[in-house]
């Protein structure tokens, strides 16, 4: 039936903006919002596309005045959604410190007890839905950690659809807590999307939560991957080469740009075309739109030449795609797939 309907009808493009504070990666003491300014520019670009960005929205950026307003105009002239993004450190109730210094550590929600994650999501989803009277329906998890706790609490909140899976990528070397295990280890997650198994999330199930994970691809060729592990077997002294094998064979490769990969982008949505598969989802943070907002766009030329990649990736997907928001995805879907017993086969 899947193969069938794709075989007439374009795929769905995906945008999903992780929408934060400036430049987090730095690890800021007092936390700005100063890119709520320059997020015009990018929602005017989507729009000259037919393109419809899901904002995925944290605790600083709700509180933010501009970035209110501008989330409500868009909602309003329906251009766009606006779901959850949430950030455990600075994201309330703030009465459990998890490492003695969460502003500097950055632990994941996962790490929390349960009851605490449970609250956390609880006060942002009120935050978002009164501040925009929208139920929140789209999420996607601060610093990509997940498990099947916080699935199963997003459920209990009404959530339909969340984007947190990295295929092929595993964050277990990225600490959180400096005593915890690390990220959560996509490795063996589906590519697609799927219904998600509460109990086993990296397999489908019945459950009505949509895992839609973000379009990443193998990159590196098996002679780099060996390469790189040889090279990182030897310590710090190498750490030179591995950067320099990662940055000519990546390992993955992510629909999100970069500032230097637009041609990887590209092929990203020709294999995807190619291969018939449902949807492409594009990635960003909203402090990736500003002067710098981020490790990887310092300037304002930066700035511009991002935009020309994106102008360039969303020709083609205004040509050959259609723009929908996660939760008009997940309605999408939902069409394709009434009978729930047959989820299982989705989009195999």
């Amino acid at each position: 039936m899947v193969d069938e309907y794709l075989a007439s009808n374009k795929p769905t493009f995906l945008i999903t903006i992780d929408t934060e504070g400036d430049d987090l990666w730095s690890a800021p003491r007092q936390i700005t919002t100063r890119n709520a300014l320059f997020l015009p520019r990018f929602q005017a670009l989507c729009e000259q596309y037919h393109l419809l960005p899901t904002w995925l929205t944290n605790h600083e950026m709700v509180q933010d005045p501009l970035y209110r307003e501008f989330a409500q105009d868009l909602l309003l002239r329906d251009q766009g959604e606006i779901g959850m993004h949430l950030h455990a450190w600075n994201s309330p109730p703030l009465n459990c410190s998890l490492t003695g210094d969460d502003m500097r550590h950055h632990p994941y929600l996962i790490e929390y007890p349960e009851e605490i994650m449970a609250e956390k999501v609880r006060v942002l989803t009120a935050s978002l839905e009164d501040s925009f009277n929208r139920k929140m329906v789209s999420h996607r998890a601060g610093r990509w950690a997940f498990d099947q706790r916080y699935a199963r609490i997003l459920v209990e909140h009404g959530y339909q659809v969340d984007c947190s899976v990295t295929p092929h990528t595993s964050w277990q070397k990225t600490l959180g807590d400096p005593n915890g295990a690390g990220g959560s280890d996509y490795r063996h997650f589906p590519e697609r999307c799927y219904f998600m198994d509460l109990q086993a999330i990296h397999r489908p199930g019945e459950s009505d939560l949509l895992q839609v994970p973000v379009s990443i691809r193998r990159g590196a060729s098996f002679a780099a991957s060996a390469m790189l592990q040889r090279w990182e077997s030897r310590g710090t002294i190498a750490a030179l080469g591995v950067r320099v094998i990662r940055r000519l064979w990546p390992e993955t490769r992510w629909l999100r740009p970069n500032g230097r990969n637009l041609s990887s982008m590209r092929t990203i949505l020709d294999e995807i075309l190619a291969r018939r598969e449902p949807y492409a989802e594009l990635m960003l943070h909203s402090s990736e739109l500003m002067p710098d907002g981020s490790p990887t766009f310092r300037t304002a030329r930066q700035i511009d030449a991002l935009y020309d990649d994106l102008e360039q990736l969303f020709a083609v997907a205004a040509d050959r795609f259609i723009g929908r928001t996660l939760a008009g995805f997940y309605s999408h879907v939902q069409q394709l797939f009434p009978d729930k017993t047959k989820r299982e086969t989705l989009f195999r």
